[in-house]
């Protein structure tokens, strides 16, 4: 089955209504198709991941670099795709609604924006200016297709401001902006995962996964599980660890742990 862009949407959409779905995070097209062919619901891209693969550090990378990168993506998922769409690649919400519209233009069902400056002195958006920049983006979706989801993440508790009171202040205020799901990555604990979920209520929240399992995280009222770099960490770590066996031992015994090249053609076969 190909599903419209306009029915991705949709399914993504329904998502959120209700329940618990997990969205792992590919880094290229090969493992996104990978992940969709083992039956997850939606998928999302990862700035990180992304930048990886192209060997530069995470945030390094260009707006019309992520909109290719999206358009190859949507290109070829049969399932809806979120964008990790960092900062907007601006400062004003005015450059945040242009770059948006951007973005949903690649056929994205849903994308993130964040509060975060990237600059170490001042890692948070001014509280008004960063409510300003969601109000934008919601503006900029409404203006082309409502039915996009628009998430807006507070980055304190990964950008060395770690106040619960603060991020909680800023996620209702998104909240009342008009972002459809909140996300505060870096939460490891229940309780503080409890308390973004409340506070934000009835609005779904997305987990970036502290490493408790699904079923915990779904108890506690998630709706949307996601998992940043850990899978390109994941892929990387096993990379390096059998290219060193190589230059260190001479050894080509982490081989026998590979994929078969007939399994990864069948995967990637045309379905034409």
């Amino acid at each position: 089955m190909t599903r419209t862009v306009a029915e991705k949407r949709q399914a993504f959409r329904a998502l959120h209504a209700a329940g618990c779905f997990v969205m792992p995070n590919p880094w290229d097209v090969g493992s996104a198709l990978a992940l969709q062919s083992l039956g997850f619901p939606a998928l999302a891209s990862t700035s990180a991941g992304m930048a990886w693969s192209m060997g530069r550090p995470d945030n390094k990378v260009s707006l019309e670099d992520v909109l290719a990168h999206l358009s190859a993506l949507t290109g070829r998922l049969d399932i809806p795709l979120n964008a990790d769409f960092e900062n907007g690649f601006a400062d004003d919400p005015e450059g945040v609604a242009r770059h948006v519209v951007l973005a949903v233009e690649t056929g994205v069902a849903g994308l993130s924006v964040e509060d975060s400056t990237g600059l170490a002195p001042t890692p948070l958006y001014d509280f008004d200016l960063a409510v300003a920049r969601i109000a934008a983006a919601r503006a900029a979706i409404d203006a082309v297709d409502p039915l996009v989801v628009l998430t807006a993440r507070s980055e304190g508790f990964i950008c060395g401001r770690p106040d619960l009171t603060e991020t909680i202040r800023r996620l209702q205020a998104y909240a009342a902006a008009g972002a459809d799901c909140l996300y505060a990555p870096g939460l490891r604990e229940e309780s503080q995962i409890t308390a973004v979920i409340q506070a934000v209520a009835p609005k779904p929240v997305n987990i970036l996964t502290p490493g408790l399992p699904v079923s915990t995280l779904a108890a506690l009222g998630t709706r949307r599980i996601s998992v940043g770099g850990s899978l390109a960490r994941a892929a990387w770590g096993e990379f390096m660890r059998t290219a060193r066996d190589i230059a260190d031992q001479g050894s080509f015994a982490a081989f026998g742990r590979g994929l078969p090249g007939s399994e990864l053609n069948r995967l990637f076969a045309d379905p034409a």
